[in-house]
């Protein structure tokens, strides 16, 4: 590993990225921080994205080419003991790579774009893990681009980036929109609009999901508001054949996400 290795975890650069696992820091930096081999190598897909690498040694020997790619893009890697690696991850077993990243939303009108077929839309989305799965089954679904409205949890968190697993860094994604600003914005583009909520009054057995649609997606614990209901095209439910009550938010996510992909494929001529 060239170069010194960061021992002290109260060092200037360590106590900088930490800073980044807050939100208030990430804002006012517009930064965060991208932990694990999947995530770093991905975000480094992105010109410009990665402005610094920590690595262990024995992170940097297992994965040669993320290190190999850092520095050919003019990345600054740091070497970093186990000690600052645990200090700066958020994971009990840290995998010791960590990247800081430059923001990567975009505007409303970027993340729904002309001739979008699937978009998702997260709205009071509030648990991370959950977020961060949405995102990337939205990714492993083909969709065109993902919602997060402002009362969801912020794409940025610690938990969210490592559940999307690098989808983060392939799809458009923006932030802090309000959720009648997302629709209109998706009807503009043409996108028919639909509620997943389990009161919803056809289930995805009874819509035609072959045009191009976008799910919102709501709380884990109590849904969607009345109000946004209201500003759906449809409200739709994922049947339940079985006795469980009802599916949790990532897994009725990708059913319906899969459900369009599917109907989609099926209505295009090869």
């Amino acid at each position: 590993m060239a170069g010194s290795e960061l021992t002290n975890t109260r060092s200037p650069r360590v106590k900088a990225a930490k800073r980044l696992t807050k939100r208030a820091f990430r804002d006012r930096d517009r930064a965060f921080l991208a932990e694990g081999p999947q995530a770093v190598r991905e975000a480094l897909g992105l010109p410009g994205v990665v402005t610094e690498v920590f690595t262990t040694a024995e992170a940097e020997s297992r994965h040669p080419e993320i290190l190999t790619a850092a520095r050919l893009a003019g990345v600054p890697v740091h070497g970093a003991s186990g000690e600052v690696m645990a200090e700066l991850a958020q994971t009990v077993t840290p995998q010791g790579l960590l990247a800081v990243c430059r923001f990567v939303h975009v505007p409303l009108a970027e993340a729904v774009p002309e001739g979008a077929g699937l978009v998702a839309v997260l709205a009071y989305v509030r648990d991370p893990g959950n977020a961060g799965t949405v995102l990337r089954t939205a990714d492993a679904a083909g969709a065109d681009g993902v919602v997060f409205t402002d009362a969801s949890v912020d794409p940025y968190n610690g938990k969210c980036v490592r559940a999307s697993a690098g989808s983060l860094f392939h799809l458009p994604v923006a932030t802090a929109a309000p959720v009648a600003a997302a629709v209109g914005e998706l009807r503009a583009k043409g996108l028919r609009v639909l509620a997943a909520d389990g009161a919803g009054s056809r289930t995805l057995d009874d819509v035609d999901l072959s045009g191009p649609t976008a799910w919102i997606f709501g709380n884990e614990a109590w849904g969607l508001p009345e109000e946004v209901l209201g500003l759906a095209d449809e409200v739709v439910r994922v049947p339940i054949y079985g006795r469980a009550e009802s599916l949790n938010l990532a897994t009725a996510a990708a059913v319906c996400l899969y459900a369009s992909a599917r109907a989609r494929r099926a209505a295009t001529p090869v």
